[in-house]
């Protein structure tokens, strides 16, 4: 894992144009050095096909922002595993803090369409964090724990999953935990994948996620118990995200 993971999570943003300004834009930075680090990007299910062709041979990943548990069926609206992997699609987020909240989705939820996501040959990002009510209340190990437990259930393969912690009242606000305090629960949730499966374990990617941005990107990535990060809205420019990544 010393190879570190930055993932970009555009939301419910951009069009298709702006998906092929961003390609031109990352192209050109990767046309002479190899990418600094393993590069990911998941924008709205709308504009995965678009970015694929556009990005052509470069070495970025595709992901989806969400995917439902079922393969296939009557779901008005949502977009199922087999499709994204289908687009081209190797990875996809679930449980992230504003479906936890909008749409009321529970760690049997989450856990549920991670397991569909790697039925479908997809790694799953799994989203976890604290709002700020919990953290000062002293609850945030116990609530990632407790998480982390819900959302990956003994069916996922470890090995196969990414984890990805992201303090609620953190992300878009601008600040971020110190690095102590992300050192903390990065190396918790470490001991209790350990805990669960020695091998597998200690090799899930843990990433941060909360208002990373290219002024503290480095500091972030830096902490020992970091495997890289999960990033919004700095992810929506291409020269953002490559200073990040770089």
């Amino acid at each position: 894992m010393d190879r570190k993971l930055i993932a970009g999570n555009w939301k419910m943003n951009g069009r298709r144009a702006d998906a092929q300004q961003f390609a031109a834009a990352l192209r050109h930075h990767l046309a002479d050095r190899a990418p600094p680090c393993d590069m990911l990007v998941c924008p709205p299910a709308t504009l995965i096909e678009t970015l694929r062709g556009a990005l052509g041979d470069a070495p970025v990943a595709l992901g989806g922002q969400d995917c439902h548990d079922a393969a296939k069926g009557a779901h008005t609206g949502d977009v199922a595993a087999p499709m994204l992997a289908d687009l081209g699609c190797h990875y996809v987020i679930v449980g992230h803090s504003e479906r936890r909240a909008a749409h009321h989705e529970t760690d049997e939820a989450v856990a549920a369409k991670a397991r569909a996501a790697q039925a479908a040959g997809l790694v799953p990002i799994v989203c976890l964090g604290e709002t700020a009510a919990q953290r000062q209340a002293g609850e945030t190990l116990a609530v990632v724990a407790r998480q982390l437990a819900g959302s990956l259930s003994d069916a996922l393969e470890l090995a196969r999953c990414v984890v990805a912690y992201e303090p609620v009242w953190a992300i878009g606000s601008g600040a971020t935990p110190s690095a102590d305090e992300i050192a903390q629960v990065h190396e918790h949730l470490r001991a209790r994948l350990v805990a669960r499966d020695k091998a597998a374990g200690a090799h899930v990617r843990l990433l941060y996620g909360g208002s990373a941005k290219p002024t503290n990107a480095a500091s972030i990535v830096r902490i020992p118990a970091v495997d890289g990060l999960l990033v919004g809205g700095a992810s929506l420019a291409a020269d953002d995200f490559w200073a990040i990544c770089a």
